[in-house]
């Protein structure tokens, strides 16, 4: 019996992987308020019924999204020191790369949404308050300070990620990883001295 279920739970897992994949692909193009649920289950290539055993609307798989990838993120600053990590920074950033390529193809099309740039501000909003949250309760730090920097290494990150989608990924992921974290704690002389 218990097999079964594991079965069950990788199709439903299989399922919802598709619908929300059919939805970032569809946000490259569309306005969420463009998005119907017939394209968007035939986009995931499933029919209508499947689409409301998980869903109730369109607007219910960008909150799934959101709150996936919050959950993502937060396992991962889960046992981040952020002291250590300034020290030694690249396996911080390594763990976002890895979270990036557990799903390339769903992450590939969620940074390539330029037209849909308020769902994009709203990810990186919950991702900086989270990041926030452990930093601060780990640094002695002041808000201000705090925010500015996590706004420039967070905005910046991104950022690189989609040029990086965007790209020919002639540059494999991993030192794109490095450059970023030396950059996002030493700056660009950090890189200079580097070469």
């Amino acid at each position: 019996m218990e097999k079964k279920t594991k079965s069950v739970d990788r199709r439903v897992l299989k399922t919802k992987r598709a619908i929300r994949t059919a939805f970032a692909k569809l946000m490259v193009t569309k306005d969420i308020n463009d998005i119907t649920i017939i394209e968007l289950a035939e986009t995931a290539d499933i029919n209508r019924k499947t689409f409301y055993n998980y869903y109730s609307g369109v607007y219910q798989v960008m909150e799934d999204i959101e709150n996936d990838i919050l959950q993502s993120y937060e396992t991962l600053l889960g046992n981040v020191q952020f002291k250590q990590s300034m020290e030694a920074p690249y396996s911080l950033f390594e763990r976002f790369s890895r979270l990036i390529n557990m799903d390339p193809e769903f992450f590939g099309y969620l940074l390539s949404m330029n037209g849909n740039a308020s769902v994009i501000t709203r990810i990186i909003r919950l991702l900086k308050d989270k990041t926030r949250e452990v930093m601060v309760s780990q640094i002695d730090m002041e808000d201000y300070k705090a925010d500015i920097m996590i706004d420039f290494i967070l905005s910046g990150m991104l950022s690189v990620y989609q040029h990086w989608y965007g790209s020919d990924k002639s540059v494999p992921l991993e030192e794109v990883t490095q450059i970023i974290s030396t950059m996002s704690f030493n700056g660009v002389n950090g890189v200079l001295k580097e070469n």
